[in-house]
This record gives C-alpha cells, sequence and structure tokens, in this order.
C-alpha cells in the first residue's frame, strides 16, 4: 500500500475512545456473589453494550458508561482479514449506517458563476486628432452619451490643415501636367482623416476652410471625454474613448478543479440583479490559459448580443452551468461515502454472504467531483455494496480494534483504554497522519435535541476558539498554543450526561475529534502543522454546533488556496476576511461562506 510522504510534521487527529465503536477496551462487569446463579452457557463468548459498542466483556453485566444490560456479541474476529470489521445489526442501526449499491450513471455537474458583464474588447476604440489645432467646439460632451457612425463630435480649427488646401489648389492646377503632385496633395489631407466628400468639398468651394470636423468612426458609447472647448491638441492625441455596447462579454470565475466541467460551447444561463425575472444565455468562447494567484480562479468567457443596451458594463452576474462528462455513464458514489486522508480516498465495502454484517476498508481512485458525488476511476466494481452513511464510525471502529483504517491503512495495535470516561477525560492517543483538512471529522446530516446547559458548554468551545484563530492570523505559535490549552479545558468541561441516546453516540464521536485536534496544536512544535490541525477543528466544531442546533451569530469563512489548493474553512465572530492559515502572507484571501 503506497503511503504519501509527510512534508510537514502533520497532524494528529484521534478517533479513539468513540462511544459508537466496536473496539476492544476492556472493561469489568459486576462480580458474582455466593446467592447468585449463572447459566454458565450464557457466559461463554463476548458481551458488549448497544449504546456503547467499545464496551466488552466475558459475561453479562451492566455497560459501566450507560447502566443498560450488556448483550451477547458473536464474534469473527478469528475469520477476518486485517481490512475486515464486523458489527452487530444492533450497532449498525444505532450509528445509523447505511449502504448502497455503486451503480453506472451519467455524470454531469452543476456549477453555480459568479461574474461581471464586460465589454467587448474588440469593440473598443479611440478618436484621435489627426492633426494639430485648438477645439473651437464640442458636440458630445459627457460620458456615457451615446453616438451613431459619421456623427459630428467636435470641431478643430487646424493651420496646418489651411496650408495643406492651398496646397491642394496649387496641385490641382497642375493636375494634367503633373498628376503625382496632385495625388500627393490629395493623399496628405486623407492622412489627416478627412474624407473624399470633404476634400470634394474644399475644391468646389475654391476656398480654404478653416474649421473640421472630427467624425465618429462606428456607433458607440463615450467611456471618456478627453478635450474641452478651447484645448490646443496635437496630431494623434486621444478625443474619446468609446466602446460599442451591442455586443458584450460576460466573464466568470471558475475554480481551477471545476475547469475540467468547462469546454468551449458549454452553454451559460445567468441573470442579474439589476434585471429581475429577466434571464441570459451564452455559449463559453474562450478558456483563460492564466490562473488568477490570489484565488485560484480562471476567466471563462461568453458573449452575447445587448439589444437595448440592457447590459451594462460591471453589471455582476450569477451564473449556472450544467456539464455532461464525456465519457458516457460512468461509476459514481456520494460524497458521503468517502472518507479522505490528504489524497487517499477510503471507502467502505460491505462484504456479501456473512451472518454479520462485515465491512472491507479499500482505498479508492477517484475523478472528478459530480455534484454530490465522485466519479470512481479505480477501487471499485459496479454491484458492490458500500457504506454510505456512518462511514466516520466504521472507521472508528476499525481503529479501535487495530484493523485496517484511514489512519493506519495497515492496520496497527489495538489501543488500551485508560480512563474510563466515568465524567472525566477520555483517553485519547495521538498519532501522525498525512495533512489534509478533512481528516476524521464526524460528519452528520441530522440535528439532534439537547439540554440549554449543553448548548452553553458548547459556546464556551466556540468562544476559547476565537483566540486560538487570532493567534494564527499572527502567526504566533506559542499563543496558538496556550490558546488550545484553553479550548481544551473547554472541550473538557462538557458535560456528556446532559445529551441521551444517539445525541450522546453523536457527542463522544465529535468529543475525540475535537480534542484529539487540539491536542495536536499544542503538541506540534511548528505553526504550519498547527494551521493543518486548526482546519479539522474548525471543520469539526462547525459540524458539532450545527447538529446540536447551537446559535453563535459568527460566520463561516473559506480559503480556497489552503493546503495546496484543497481548501480549508474556519469560523468567526466576525465577517472579516483575516486568515488564519497565512497570516499576513495572505491575510486577505478568503471569502464569507455564511453566516451560523
Amino acid at each position: 500500500m503506497k503511503y504519501f510522504k509527510l512534508t510537514n510534521v502533520i497532524i494528529a487527529v484521534v478517533l479513539l475512545g468513540i462511544g459508537m465503536l466496536m473496539g476492544k477496551l476492556l472493561f469489568t462487569g459486576p462480580s458474582s456473589t455466593e446467592e447468585e446463579v449463572h447459566d454458565h452457557s450464557e457466559e461463554s463468548g463476548t458481551w458488549t453494550c448497544s449504546m456503547h459498542p467499545q464496551v466488552k466483556q466475558s459475561g453479562p453485566g451492566q455497560c459501566p458508561f450507560c447502566g443498560m444490560d450488556l448483550v451477547p456479541l458473536a464474534s469473527l474476529e478469528t475469520e477476518l482479514s486485517i481490512s475486515e470489521i464486523s458489527m452487530t445489526e444492533s450497532a449498525m442501526k444505532i450509528a445509523d449506517i447505511r449502504t448502497m449499491k455503486v451503480s453506472t450513471a451519467r455524470a454531469d455537474k452543476v456549477l453555480i458563476l459568479n461574474g461581471k458583464i464586460r465589454p467587448d474588447e474588440r469593440n473598443i476604440y479611440s478618436v484621435p486628432a489627426h492633426f494639430r489645432g485648438s477645439v473651437e467646439k464640442l458636440f458630445v460632451d459627457f460620458t456615457g452619451q451615446s453616438i451613431s457612425t459619421n456623427q459630428k463630435l467636435a470641431t478643430i480649427y487646424s493651420p496646418d490643415l489651411v496650408l495643406a488646401q492651398k496646397e491642394l489648389f496649387e496641385a490641382e492646377k497642375l493636375k494634367e501636367s503633373n498628376p503625382e503632385y496632385y495625388q500627393s496633395a490629395v493623399r496628405k489631407l486623407k492622412l489627416w482623416e478627412l474624407t473624399d466628400g470633404q476634400i470634394e468639398s474644399i475644391l468646389e468651394a475654391r476656398e480654404p476652410q478653416y474649421y473640421f470636423d472630427i467624425l465618429a468612426p462606428q456607433p458607440g458609447i463615450v467611456m471618456e471625454r478627453m478635450v474641452s472647448e478651447g484645448d490646443h491638441v496635437t496630431e494623434g492625441q486621444v478625443l474619446y474613448k468609446m466602446t460599442d455596447l451591442r455586443k458584450v462579454w460576460a466573464i466568470f470565475e471558475v475554480y481551477e478543479s471545476d475547469l475540467s466541467w468547462v469546454k468551449i460551447g458549454s452553454e451559460i444561463e445567468f441573470s442579474t440583479s439589476s434585471l429581475p425575472g429577466k434571464s441570459f444565455r451564452a455559449l463559453v468562447n474562450f478558456i483563460s490559459p492564466v490562473v488568477n494567484q490570489a484565488n485560484r480562479t480562471v476567466g471563462v468567457r461568453a458573449e452575447l448580443q445587448n439589444p437595448g443596451l440592457t447590459l451594462k458594463p460591471d453589471m455582476f452576474v450569477e451564473g449556472r452551468l450544467i456539464s455532461k462528462s464525456s465519457g458516457g455513464d460512468q461509476l459514481s458514489i456520494p460524497k458521503s461515502a468517502v472518507l479522505w486522508t490528504g489524497k487517499r480516498a477510503v471507502v467502505y465495502v460491505k462484504k456479501q454472504g456473512t451472518t454479520e454484517p462485515v465491512f472491507e476498508f479499500r482505498e479508492v481512485t477517484l475523478g472528478p467531483e459530480s455534484n454530490d458525488s465522485y466519479i470512481v476511476v479505480d477501487g471499485l466494481s459496479e454491484g458492490e455494496v458500500i457504506a454510505v452513511n456512518g462511514v466516520f464510525k466504521i472507521d472508528a471502529a476499525a481503529q479501535l480494534q487495530g484493523k485496517s483504517s484511514m489512519m493506519m491503512p495497515e492496520g496497527g495495535a489495538k489501543p488500551t483504554g485508560h480512563n474510563h470516561f466515568q465524567g472525566e477525560e477520555m483517553g485519547i492517543e495521538v498519532q501522525k497522519a498525512t495533512n489534509s483538512s478533512q481528516i476524521g471529522v464526524n460528519q452528520s446530516d441530522k440535528t439532534f435535541e439537547a439540554d440549554e446547559n449543553f448548548k452553553n458548554q458548547l459556546l464556551k468551545i466556540y468562544a476559547s476558539y476565537q483566540p486560538l484563530r487570532e493567534a494564527f492570523i499572527d502567526s504566533d505559535h506559542e499563543a496558538a498554543k496556550k490558546a488550545a490549552n484553553e479550548v481544551l479545558k473547554a472541550i473538557n468541561g462538557v458535560d456528556m450526561k446532559l445529551v441521551k441516546g444517539n445525541a450522546h453516540l453523536e457527542w463522544i464521536a465529535d468529543f475525540a475529534v475535537l480534542k484529539g485536534a487540539t491536542n495536536a496544536i499544542i503538541e506540534i512544535d511548528e505553526i504550519e502543522s498547527g494551521r493543518s490541525a486548526f482546519s479539522p477543528l474548525s471543520d469539526q466544531l462547525y459540524e458539532t454546533l450545527t447538529k446540536f442546533e447551537v446559535t453563535t451569530g459568527g460566520f463561516r469563512l473559506y480559503c480556497p488556496m489552503a493546503f495546496d489548493n484543497q481548501g480549508a474553512f474556519w469560523l468567526s465572530n466576525s465577517d472579516e476576511i483575516l486568515n488564519p492559515y497565512f497570516g499576513e502572507a495572505m491575510l486577505r484571501c478568503g471569502n464569507v461562506e455564511e453566516k451560523m
């Protein structure tokens, strides 16, 4: 199995001690007395708690966590490989583990794009003075004025033109004997942009004209007026900057990770708040070859006709692009089925034909995202059954049993329980992991009712998290470690007895990730690796606050460039962009994702 080299001292995020898990933390049941009579046939095998599957003992008794009667657990450990883990049906039900059959489908992707209206650069032009002189009259004298072809823009007096006309009169006298001299005099006037009609008028009048009109070469809008009446102008000096807005560009920003879904000819439907109820369609005709270093996006251009000039430069627009995969039907799986550890993607495949549910740890190679799914390049076959909900809990159970897991692909020694968590600190061991902002985050699409005191204790974690965020903004490692200790106190101060049932199990899972990431920040001796641990801490805190419906009044922000463009989130009391992953290096990189 391929390992990825550690580029830094990377974070340690743990899953040990999670209440949902099927680990081998051994607890001793109550001792028998002389008056008690037992059926020893029932005591054979392993007994566990349906609410706390990590509890295992050799005979019946009560769970040391919740006091429920233990139930028999059929063990398949001797029959399973290092990459396989068994679970009881009751444990799967409590953990809300759901499965689905892998199938092929036509992959598509809906991209929501932000952009702006821009003038078609091919229709931007300037109107210069082609001869020296002074501006006697301006007929177009304000920005935004609409003009038509050959419309009079200004009148200029030019002594040079007066002299050139006199030369023309002399050359006309010699037209028969010296036609080249005559043609040279005509060309001189044409180089100064006089039209054939203006030259004919001069010859017919037999008198030099002292004032000449500057005419618009094509229709457009005045974007900038560069002169005023009475100004002296030189040859080539720009008088007006114009643009023809009958055709415009819509320039959209596409994150480089989504670029594979955008092709020349892709249709974008877009709208603007300036024109409510109206939508526009345009085809992509250009994709920029350059990535914007500030926000890691690529400019994508679509052009369209603009009758009535309703679309105006710099209008904000929101586009929707639906892209179909060019490869036909492809194998795809939901995002919820995937655990990420750096560049490795892990899924759990359910084995068929077993008495108890058995899941196999398997690494897969994924292609691009497709809405809420990933395209599978390698590692799965059509028809196989995978876990799509509760995957994190299966992996945590595997780690507790020393099986293959996302942190330890080849398995490892079974951890021993220390601190039985009787309202005290849960024992957690920190392991090195590859760099990822999503390691071990316990995600749930459900919400849970919780005691107000419990919610207030979670708010204390959020409050203690803020100085930690500020320390990373300031790139102050010592301050970050000090703040992390305060976060750890707040985490350990949460009373798990305040939540019951599935909410109780969810908190145990969340607790392990929150504590593991915080411990990593405290123990790591380098600021960048501390930032790596700050990412899963931020993700898990967000998930926890959301699932227990805790109102913070804060904001969730996102940096697309963190961790080699994998991106990372953070939480803040303010919507001001102050990036904790780069500090002063790129302090303003990021955007507000949502108000919490």
